[in-house]
């Protein structure tokens, strides 16, 4: 048995996840049991600055060093603070904080290298020496780097953990993005019908439409409330679908480069016509979520699944999680809660994974979800 930290924060950048688990076994037969599990919330300021970035401001090299130290800093304190209670971690897995993610670029040209590209912030090195914890960090590169999109990687994760022998599933993560994972029964040559992409904006531009419309005084709509006392504006989501990304087929990825500050700034300039109130507007806009979820289903799917698992922060939005029962029908939607992978901190889990798994020597990536040319190890290593 290891114990394993799993860091991880979002694109909704609320805060550091940390989950403290003891994982034992092999490849896709592991064990992983939940031990401890926080939330770090960054310092006001410096979540400022990386959302700021994340928007586009340019920054000084020297600025971007001090950006860098400072999320290590706050994700080695989350590694320290998660253990003061249980101790005993040989390994950390963090995942870091995304604030740049370009999917591959079209097709390959005879003299041009058309790879993606994601950078992430909190250095490796210096979380393990202010843990002194063997750290795995930068998961995303290696599978860059043999074509893939770097993104989603819980899926072999999710195959591992949440598969059944006759039940075809979803694994719907909700966060600023929303990812899928498409798991078939698992029987025969199982692993290779798994299917992966980002689905679209998740919570990012809701969280960013309320703390518009409150000015400033609230950063999520807390179970959907606000938005369940408003009307969808069903022609602004049908419009809102046509993005091109919805339409284009995965293996696919996005972020807040696509879904961000200057979409939401569009969403807010084409409801003027309609002349929604604040909860109409967030309640079409938490539709454009739900619809976009269920669309990419309906197109991309080789299967409608049986069952739907949500996770995130979006599972706990009531209205949403209702919503999209109401467009999947027959579907049953409920969380990862009720099949034991705490829905909150799922993706923090994932890392601790993917962490055990580097250092097992087990590929991380699926490339049937990322569309990298190969399996692959994922993540680099620093001794402590």
């Amino acid at each position: 048995m290891t114990r394993v930290i799993g860091l991880m924060s979002g694109t909704s950048v609320d805060g550091i996840d940390a989950a403290l688990v003891d994982i034992s076994g092999q490849d896709l037969d592991i064990k992983v049991e939940l031990v401890e599990k926080a939330t770090y919330p960054y310092p006001s300021a410096l979540r400022e600055r990386i959302l700021s970035v994340c928007a586009g401001e340019a920054i000084s090299m020297p600025e971007f060093a001090q950006l860098d130290d400072a999320i290590a800093i706050a994700f080695a304190e989350a590694a320290v603070n998660i253990q003061t209670v249980h101790e005993g971690a040989s390994l950390i897995g963090s995942h870091g904080q995304t604030v740049f993610h370009r999917p591959p670029i079209g097709v390959e040209e005879a003299n041009e290298v058309n790879l993606g590209y994601s950078l992430q912030l909190g250095r490796g090195p210096l979380i393990t020496a202010l843990t002194g914890i063997t750290t795995v960090s930068n998961f995303r590169a290696a599978d860059i780097a043999v074509g893939g999109q770097g993104a989603p990687l819980v899926p072999r994760v999710d195959a591992a953990l949440l598969a059944h022998p006759n039940e075809i599933r979803c694994i719907q993560n909700i966060g600023g993005i929303g990812n899928v994972t498409y798991i078939p029964n698992r029987s025969g040559d199982w692993l290779s019908q798994i299917r992966g992409w980002d689905t679209g904006p998740g919570n990012s531009l809701l969280d960013l439409a309320v703390h518009q419309l409150s000015d400033g005084t609230k950063n999520y709509d807390e179970n959907g409330e606000w938005a369940a006392s408003g009307k969808i504006c069903q022609p602004l989501v049908d419009k809102w679908l046509k993005h091109p990304y919805f339409q284009a087929p995965p293996p696919k990825s996005t972020g807040r480069e696509l879904f961000g500050f200057d979409y939401i700034t569009q969403c807010f300039d084409e409801a003027k016509e309609y002349q929604l109130n604040a909860a109409d507007f967030l309640a079409t806009l938490t539709e454009l979520t739900a619809t976009s979820i269920v669309y990419n289903y309906r197109h991309f799917l080789p299967q409608t699944p049986q069952r739907v698992l949500l996770c995130g922060g979006g599972s706990r939005n009531l209205y949403l999680k209702q919503r999209l029962q109401a467009l999947l029908g027959s579907t049953s939607v409920t969380t990862t809660d009720e099949f034991g992978l705490n829905a909150d901190f799922k993706e923090a889990i994932a890392f601790a994974v993917l962490a055990y798994w580097r250092q097992d020597g087990s590929p991380g990536n699926l490339p049937c979800a990322t569309g990298a040319k190969q399996e692959v190890l994922l993540g680099e290593v620093f001794e402590r």
